[in-house]
């Protein structure tokens, strides 16, 4: 059995080639239109609609640059959702719904509390997924996505709040004590 270890590193082609191969665990049965389209200033990794004539845009990032792909992905999303009627007119076969909602598919190295609350604040139209690179004994580097769930970006921001200091040398709280505010208040001297 291969032993497997997070690390290693893949080129910006090979990248996109692992990622290409995995789209079925995107769900949806994503059927590729167009790949490295020119959109809003700058190139779409991967236009897809899934059997139910929604389109998804798929978007690779590069790590450190996560909140930076939530913003193209806006832009791209727009630019996109302007051009769906004429995109019909011109190819009517291509199984889009017109009334559909342009979908957004993140993948980044990893997204901070921050790029989860930017990408939160557009509902359920952005998926946000993670790769890593994993070595294979001696097969080489290949990836593995994981979808972080809606929602995940509030625990992460929790976890990264420092705790409240307590104004007790004794590390008692408030809480702890059960003090309401008047008795406080007399405690202080207040």
């Amino acid at each position: 059995m291969a032993e497997f270890q997070l690390g290693g590193a893949l080129s910006g082609a090979e990248l996109r080639e692992r990622v290409r191969a995995r789209m079925a665990e995107f769900g949806g049965a994503l059927r590729v239109l167009a790949e490295n389209l020119l959109g809003a200033d700058a190139a779409i990794d991967w236009v897809a609609v899934d059997a139910q004539g929604q389109v998804a845009l798929v978007l690779l990032g590069l790590p450190g640059q996560e909140l930076e792909l939530i913003a193209t992905g806006i832009a791209q999303r727009a630019w996109v959702g302007a051009r769906l009627k004429d995109w019909l007119q011109l190819a009517p076969n291509l199984g889009l719904r017109p009334e559909a909602k342009v979908r957004l598919l993140l993948l980044g190295a990893a997204f901070d509390g921050t790029a989860r609350q930017a990408a939160s604040a557009l509902g359920d139209a952005v998926e946000l997924w993670t790769y890593r690179c994993l070595r294979d004994g001696g097969a080489g580097v290949d990836i593995f996505l994981e979808r972080i769930p809606p929602g995940a970006h509030r625990s992460s921001l929790r976890s990264q709040a420092p705790p409240a200091a307590s104004t007790f040398r004794s590390d008692l709280s408030d809480a702890k004590l059960g003090l309401s505010p008047a008795e406080r208040a007399e405690f202080e001297g207040g």
